[in-house]
């Protein structure tokens, strides 16, 4: 019984309120840069889900795009400098 109890107040405990998703909707949409730039404040919740999604995927693309150009730079330098480049970047 008091397994219960307890599962019954963690489901309670995990409800979010619609404005606290209003709050976190409005937090995504103060940061993103695409969004953010418009002219107008009025854009809908989908919309921000929408044009977060695209800019997740297009931060993905861009460290994919920079981690292929920094391995290529590695491999096209001396072995001191490669050392000294992974050492910086684990720093």
């Amino acid at each position: 019984m008091s397994s219960r109890r307890s599962r019954s107040r963690q489901s309670a405990s995990a409800v979010i309120t619609d404005d606290q998703i209003n709050d976190l909707v409005s937090k995504l949409h103060q940061l993103l840069p695409e969004i953010r730039n418009r002219r107008s404040d009025k854009v809908s919740a989908a919309k921000v889900l929408q044009d977060t999604c695209s800019y997740i995927r297009s931060l993905h693309r861009e460290v994919e795009d920079l981690s292929e150009r920094l391995s290529d730079l590695l491999d096209n330098t001396d072995s001191t400098q490669a050392s000294i480049i992974r050492s910086l970047l684990l720093q």
